[in-house]
């Protein structure tokens, strides 16, 4: 599309999320990873949360996003039994904000396992302890799960069984930038058998 230049040029939406989360890194102060995950529960009731993204693997029409949780949580257990997720990350810094639409497999195997391996002990034992989503009698139960998990595992613990990786693969995602007078830019990819169509979208 002969007007897609700049912040938008190029042939690999994976390449441009990359480049606007390097950008972000250096101007969003706190968490310029966190999106904002959605999913439905059986009764198809739409669910939001803040999460982490982790990684951006790939490129092209193989390219994916990925965060860690708990899969026994809501949203774990949700995205478990559609197999499906949507996101979106804001930047307030840079006025951008990328959407995404697509199926979701687990990230369950050595690229799991080395993302565990390199968070802080404490956060490790912490996963181990916490039953994310469930009913908690108080902070100080928390504390002391955590606690005994240290006893159990020590200082290196193996990845729980139910926790780890989810891989979002996209079919649709949205590149967005604020423009003068609320007239911003917006394309959006779809995912097609060969390649990518882009579509400029009013705002």
């Amino acid at each position: 599309m002969a007007d897609r230049e700049g912040i938008f040029a190029g042939d690999d939406p994976f390449a441009i999320a990359r480049s606007w989360l390097a950008e972000a890194e250096t101007s969003e102060p706190n968490d310029h990873t966190a999106m904002a995950l959605a999913t439905v529960d059986g009764d198809g009731m739409p669910d939001t949360r803040m999460v982490l993204l982790k990684d951006i693997d790939g490129n092209g029409l193989d390219g994916s996003f990925v965060f860690y949780t708990n899969y026994e949580s809501a949203k774990g257990a949700q995205i478990t039994a559609t197999g499906k997720a949507a996101f979106v990350i804001h930047w307030k810094s840079l006025r951008r904000q990328i959407r995404v639409r697509g199926t979701v497999t687990r990230e369950d195997g050595e690229q799991a396992d080395a993302y565990y391996a390199s968070r802080a002990l404490q956060s490790r034992l912490g996963a181990w302890a916490s039953k994310q989503s469930h009913p908690l009698e108080s902070r100080a139960a928390l504390v002391a799960a955590a606690a005994k998990q240290g006893v159990i595992h020590g200082t290196n613990p193996r990845r729980p069984p139910f926790w780890g990786g989810f891989r979002i693969t996209p079919v649709q995602m949205e590149f967005w930038a604020d423009g003068a007078f609320r007239l911003h830019d917006r394309f959006r990819w779809d995912k097609q058998e060969t390649a990518w169509s882009v579509t400029r979208l009013s705002p």
